[in-house]
């Protein structure tokens, strides 16, 4: 037996640990998957044989009224169709303005440069309930207020995606873009044909994260919006709460809907994801 033979099975866990490992792992995806299934049958009942002792997991019967309620007595269709509007247009125009930021100071010499990018960080720092008074008579101000603008254009001003793509762009090799110089390429025709493509998964990484971020806010659409037809989802599913009572049928129907659109978006995604991955693991 050589000496490479030995240090792998030196290296394999013993069928003990198989199936340790296995039984962990067992564990760990039915805990992990349980609440799931439940918001799943949860949705699938009607209210009052929610509360029945024992539970029962699988409904019986199937109760779809509260995926027709959700429709028929409550906006749930402009919610959704706001929140995934707002979303793609905060996202299309983050990933325009982050990233001509972003090449600017990661590429460009200029004066203040230094300036800027402190500012930029010590905004980063700033929380949005500290923002959230001075924003609000910013947005009022400009007659904005109860409208889908105000949920679009505050986001735009989030500095954490220029430093976000600014990292992806700081590890291209400069000579790429002197010689895009010399050949009489202009900034933006660079940063177009030479930059966007080889930052592409990283672009796709940052497009997901402003995607789900838009999708999932809750606090400043409370505060900017009050027509119920205007509202994103998650203020909206927030309203389903009546004073006395929650139908938690109804809202969880309402949550497992919610839920589609970003779980579809990061199975599309998922392998842009590991791209990005291995490629600041092999950059380390």
């Amino acid at each position: 037996m050589t000496r490479v033979r030995r240090a792998r099975l030196a290296l394999e866990p013993s069928p003990a640990a198989r199936v340790l490992a296995g039984f962990v792992l067992a564990v760990t995806v039915v805990v992990s998957l349980a609440p799931f299934f439940y918001v799943i049958s949860t949705s699938l009942k009607e209210t009052k044989s929610l509360f029945s002792y024992p539970p029962h997991w699988i409904p019986d019967p199937v109760y779809l009224g509260n995926y027709v309620a959700l429709f028929q007595k409550h906006p749930f269709g402009w919610w959704l169709g706001n929140t995934l509007a707002i979303s793609a247009i905060v996202t299309a125009l983050k990933l325009v303005i982050d990233g001509m930021a972003a090449y600017a100071l990661a590429k460009l010499d200029f004066s203040g440069k230094p300036v800027i990018v402190t500012i930029l960080l010590i905004s980063v720092a700033v929380p949005l309930a500290a923002l959230l008074i001075p924003l609000f008579l910013i947005i009022r101000s400009m007659g904005l207020i109860d409208t889908r603008l105000a949920l679009i254009l505050p986001p735009l001003a989030n500095p954490l995606g220029v430093f976000m793509i600014r990292a992806f762009i700081a590890g291209l090799p400069d000579e790429l873009i002197h010689s895009a110089r010399m050949d009489g390429a202009g900034e933006f025709e660079i940063l177009r044909r030479v930059v966007v493509p080889l930052i592409r998964p990283g672009l796709v990484v940052h497009a997901t994260f402003i995607f789900a971020t838009q999708y999932t806010s809750f606090l400043w659409p409370l505060v900017a919006v009050r027509d119920l037809h205007k509202q994103v989802i998650t203020v909206g599913i927030s309203s389903l709460r009546a004073i006395f009572t929650v139908d938690w049928g109804l809202i969880s129907a309402a949550s497992l809907i919610a839920a589609v659109p970003l779980t579809v978006i990061f199975i599309l995604f998922q392998q842009a994801f590991f791209h990005q991955s291995l490629a600041g693991a092999l950059k380390e």
